[in-house]
């Protein structure tokens, strides 16, 4: 073999690695962006499902033994979820008229584990309208299942000037756990 065709065939081993290098750095980012999209499209049904009083499909938002803490409400596990969804309190904000929204979401995708942070809040229905009830920090840490992004943990906080709602925010931002 000449020299100039060990040089092509050298050249050509360079640039097929480029191309394999670029290609999966391209793969890894379309995949972070799909995850971060099924993240927010996870937290955002939260929101209808729980308004509906889906209870069933709330509780599947989280991991089997997912928890939920809401300033000291704690759940944890899919039945202690679909309970609060079926409980009197629930059920009667549905019949007044409420709705849960949450958004946008920061995510922060780590590989086969994710941190999110949102604002939430909860409208509710009055004679003369609808009024904001209560505005919430959430954070959540979520985990890649074989059933696709689930709930490990979410904590909420109303946004009340205290601050362990703000510290939520600033570790989801940071992709932290607080």
């Amino acid at each position: 073999m000449s020299d100039r065709t060990e040089i092509a065939v050298e050249d050509r081993a360079v640039e097929d690695r480029a191309v394999d290098d670029r290609l999966a750095a391209l793969e890894a980012r379309v995949r972070r962006l799909e995850d971060s999209e099924e993240i927010a499209q996870l937290i955002a049904s939260y929101g209808p499902l729980v308004d509906d009083g889906d209870a069933e499909n709330v509780a599947q938002l989280w991991d089997r033994h997912g928890s939920y803490d809401v300033d000291g409400l704690s759940m944890t596990g899919r039945d202690d979820i679909a309970a609060m969804v079926r409980s009197r309190p629930h059920q009667a904000l549905i019949a007044e008229g409420c709705a849960h929204v949450l958004g946008p979401v920061r995510v922060h995708v780590d590989g086969n584990s994710a941190v999110a942070v949102c604002h939430s809040l909860l409208i509710r229905h009055q004679d003369h309208g609808f009024v904001v009830h209560r505005a919430t920090a959430n954070h959540f840490t979520l985990d890649r299942t074989a059933d696709g992004w689930k709930i490990g943990c979410r904590t909420s906080r109303a946004l009340d000037g205290q601050e362990r709602a703000h510290l939520l925010l600033g570790a989801g931002v940071r992709g932290e756990h607080p």
